[in-house]
């Protein structure tokens, strides 16, 4: 009678084990995903901004987005729109989809990317006009090894 309890117990902790494994596993693929990565570029941009700490913000945009504006001007244009024209401090966003986007395109005349993962951003502010939401496309591909962010123009 003992020995097929134990033999039970050793089943189970065998069956968890596995189970651990695995879901430690899937956890670490997860981590590792285009998906997830380009996801936590586009935190790191937003929370940048959200703290008026547009030079890093300008850091996580693709070449393609710095061949559109220099760093200063970047920087110059979002503080005048959004802390100067609206009064806005800081603002909230909420970050959705994660869609991957074969052959996507940031322009018509703009080279194609192979993948890029499409996102819906929403910031809210709170200024001299009362609350307000912006809503955005915002694409992530890579550059160089790395995930940076483009704007659509199409």
């Amino acid at each position: 009678m003992g020995k097929k309890k134990s033999n039970k117990l050793l089943l189970f902790i065998i069956i968890i084990s596995i189970c651990s494994l695995l879901a430690l596993i899937g956890f670490i693929n997860h981590l590792l995903s285009p998906s997830y990565k380009s996801k936590k570029v586009l935190e790191a941009f937003y929370t940048h901004e959200q703290g008026g700490n547009y030079a890093d913000s300008w850091a996580l945009l693709h070449p393609f987005m710095k061949d559109k504006w220099s760093k200063t001007q970047f920087m110059t244009d979002r503080l005048h729109v959004f802390n100067g024209h609206f009064g806005a401090e800081t603002f909230q966003f909420t970050i959705t989809g994660g869609n991957e986007i074969n052959d996507w395109k940031m322009a018509e005349e703009a080279e194609a990317f192979d993948i890029a993962y499409k996102f819906t951003v929403i910031q809210t502010y709170k200024g001299k006009y009362g609350r307000f939401s912006f809503l955005q496309e915002v694409y992530v591909a890579n550059a160089v090894g790395e995930w940076r962010i483009l704007w659509d123009y199409n």
